[in-house]
């Protein structure tokens, strides 16, 4: 029941502001909207208000905004009158800020969430000591036979006095066996262990780095408001930086598009953050905003980004594509949607059966 709540919580909140984001720059800019909905059709309840019916609908893999004038997946041509309230009657400027509304809203999500978690749990800074003041169940260190409190004192033989000498040591050797030095009560100790391989972003690749478990000793402090902003700003920054290099090397081949994961895995995923507490759930909410808006960015055909650049092309032609040739590029978008949607799925329930 958790995983179903969280997974309705999680796709819920980033669908709705997505769609909030096209909403407000259709209203903004003067376009009539026709339909604002949560999932796909067919409708399930709903209430018109003006000219805008507000609905929620069958299929929860998403959601849109309909506005007068776009030829979107609906593959409507009907609407299409000239009316100075659709789409085509307004401006490139106008047409960018609709069409980007929704990636700008998500990263607005991610930035608010991240800024607030930061002001409601304080900012926990590593003391420079290496010291050890947790060790995680099942890891090397734990193995090894390393307690809270122990000072580790030498990695391969190698001196250290400072954690960060220490991290830096066993972080240059994933999956790789190194020689662990530590005091305990006057007492020392010396053992090899195999470190086990992490991924973390570093500058703008995504690399493997050694860790063992063990964590140091943090001290808490409360943040001021524009710290938190700060820190929701620089997490955002970092999430979307790794969404683009993980995107690049699937491209690339860095990585198996077997790796990809879609409605089953957020599901999982969402469940477990729930589980592990209100803040881990908000915390994966922003990261899922974050993925969303980069992903409905690329200029793919039926995305955000595909729209994106057809607006660009009319404007350097300086005349509008015909509705045909319209129709065939969302034909091939949804196209392309359908397939990834269709491997993601296999990929999700492949994972249930390993």
């Amino acid at each position: 029941m958790i995983y179903i709540l969280a997974v309705i919580i999680v796709v819920g909140c980033v669908i709705f502001f997505h769609e909030l984001g096209h909403f407000t720059f259709a209203k903004l800019t003067g376009m009539r909207v026709e339909t604002f909905s949560l999932g796909f059709p067919p409708r399930l309840v709903g209430k018109k208000i003006g000219d805008t019916d507000y609905c929620l609908s069958a299929i929860p893999l998403g959601g849109y905004v309909k506005v007068s004038g776009v030829i979107d997946e609906s593959m409507d041509t009907k609407s299409i009158k000239g009316e100075p309230w659709e789409f085509q009657s307004k401006n490139t400027k106008q047409k960018l800020l609709f069409i980007t509304g929704g990636v700008l809203f998500n990263l607005i999500l991610a930035v608010i969430i991240f800024s607030t978690l930061t002001a409601s749990i304080g900012i926990y800074e590593a003391s420079s000591e290496a010291i050890v003041d947790s060790v995680i169940a099942n890891m090397p260190a734990e193995s090894a036979g390393i307690q809270s409190g122990d000072r580790i004192i030498a990695i391969n033989r190698k001196t250290i006095s400072k954690w960060e000498e220490m991290t830096e040591l066993i972080h240059a050797h994933p999956n790789d066996s190194i020689l662990v030095k530590w005091e305990r009560d006057g007492v020392e100790y010396e053992k090899g262990m195999k470190t086990v391989a992490n991924k973390v972003l570093k500058g703008s690749k995504i690399v493997d780095i050694g860790m063992i478990g063990i964590s140091p000793i943090l001290t808490h402090r409360s943040a001021g408001f524009f710290e938190s902003i700060h820190s929701g700003l620089s997490n955002t920054w970092y999430w979307l930086r790794i969404t683009v290099v993980s995107l690049k090397m699937l491209i690339t081949g860095e990585e198996s598009i077997r790796n990809l994961g879609g409605p089953i895995l957020i599901a999982q995923l969402a469940g477990q953050s729930a589980k592990s507490g209100i803040g881990n759930l908000f915390g994966f909410i922003a990261i899922i905003s974050v993925n969303i808006a980069l992903l409905n960015i690329l200029p793919i055909p039926a995305l955000d980004g595909g729209h994106f650049v057809v607006i660009i092309i009319e404007a350097i032609i300086r005349k509008p594509l015909s509705i045909k040739a319209k129709m065939r590029i969302q034909q091939v978008g949804l196209a392309i949607i359908l397939t990834l949607t269709i491997l993601v799925f296999y990929n999700d329930i492949m994972r249930l059966f390993k």
